[in-house]
């Protein structure tokens, strides 16, 4: 734990459990030379590379393809003041392989906006990092509540 004791530093291997746990992050990258973060759908392939779904011909995947970008994850409790999040980096690519691309559409990963079809980039996660807020022992348990999810500008979905 850090100096904090409600702040645990988590191992890869959770890092890696609970990126499997949730459908949407963001993807951290660069954009006319400035950062840009978008709210994407994902999943955790079996090789471990995280592959997102974006709208095809999406400015985010063509600034994506190979260069190293961030990814993050999260889960909290407003209520309680607790959660975790985990932050991936790695290079992404975009995946152009048809029977690869065919494969996740038929598995049904799908971008937020599905017009005018996906088109996949896959992160492999090279550093990765998490860390767990605990509840605080000295407030009251409250009531579990929702996550609330960021909502992405369709433009870039």
């Amino acid at each position: 734990m850090d100096r904090d004791d409600r702040v645990e530093t988590l191992s890869e291997a959770e890092c890696l459990r609970l990126l499997g746990s949730v459908p949407l992050g963001r993807v951290v990258y660069t954009e006319h030379a400035l950062p840009a973060v978008l709210p994407v759908a994902f999943r955790v392939a079996a090789d471990g590379r995280l592959v997102l779904a974006l709208r095809t011909g999406t400015r985010a995947a063509r600034a994506l393809d190979g260069t190293v970008a961030a990814f993050q994850v999260d889960d909290f409790d407003r209520a309680g003041r607790c959660g975790w999040s985990v932050l991936v980096h790695g290079r992404a690519e975009v995946v152009r392989d048809t029977g690869e691309r065919e494969a996740l559409r038929s598995g049904g990963l799908r971008p937020w906006v599905p017009e005018p079809g996906p088109e996949y980039v896959a992160i492999s996660p090279e550093l990765v990092s998490g860390r767990r807020l605990l509840p605080d022992a000295t407030r009251p348990a409250p009531a579990p509540t929702a996550p609330i999810l960021p909502v992405p500008s369709p433009a870039d979905m």
